[in-house]
């Protein structure tokens, strides 16, 4: 999932306009994280190019399942390229620091900045490369939202973007029908890909356990998802 929204970076828009508060209530003070992070986040929250919210197909596994894979990307991003679903790859940069690449032309990094039971929020710096618009860059804030219901996970992800390259950012505001479709269909994907995997890891254990136990993957990124999953 969580590749998928460095696509945010170079796509989409619902609306445009500036935040009525200096920093987020829902972040910790900005002197609790690194300058660079803490300017970066108000840059998208002062002003973002965009700002984004999409509702994500609902995720049909137990909660602490699908929470567990949001929380080991690599073993998502794994599960994908097992299952034929993507090409995902995410690799760990350090504690709550990932890299990403969706195989389909944007790249990254993102840093978690808040993890509680129902919400993650992260800030990201990423890339696309496309035959159109070249390469575009920016960073996002992006608040996704877990709520359990009855046999299923619901997801909602806000995100406020700024793209770095002006006349794409014009476009992009000039463009918003065209340019929302195409994001409202890439984070949709995101959503649909693990939730695809948390599925599998329901449906099919004896084959899910396995797998994952032999993914050469930290042991500390697979332990976490393999009990969520009751794996032995």
């Amino acid at each position: 999932m969580i590749p998928v929204l460095l696509v945010a970076l170079a796509l989409a828009a619902m609306a445009h306009g500036e935040a009525t508060e200096r920093w987020p209530s829902f972040l910790p003070p900005a002197g609790t994280f690194p300058d660079a992070i803490a300017a970066g986040v108000a840059r998208a929250w002062g002003r973002p190019t965009l700002t984004r919210q999409v509702d994500g197909e609902r995720a049909h596994a137990p909660f602490d399942l699908y929470a567990a894979l949001i929380d080991a990307p690599e073993v998502t991003a794994a599960g994908a390229r097992h299952l034929g679903l993507a090409r995902y790859d995410v690799g760990r940069l350090g504690p709550a620091w990932y890299r990403a690449d969706d195989g389909a032309g944007a790249q990254g990094e993102y840093h978690v900045l808040v993890r509680d039971r129902t919400r993650r929020v992260m800030f990201s710096r990423g890339r696309h490369v496309g035959r159109l618009l070249g390469t575009i860059t920016g960073v996002a804030l992006i608040d996704l939202h877990l709520e359990p219901q009855d046999g299923y996970v619901a997801q909602r992800l806000t995100a406020w973007v700024v793209i770095d390259n002006r006349i794409v950012a014009m476009l992009a505001r000039l463009l918003i029908p065209i340019f929302g479709q195409v994001a409202d269909r890439k984070l949709q994907e995101g959503f649909r890909v693990a939730g695809r995997v948390a599925e599998w890891a329901v449906s099919r254990p004896s084959e899910f356990c396995p797998w994952l136990d032999a993914e050469p993957l930290p042991t500390e990124t697979r332990r976490p998802a393999l009990a969520a999953a009751g794996c032995r």
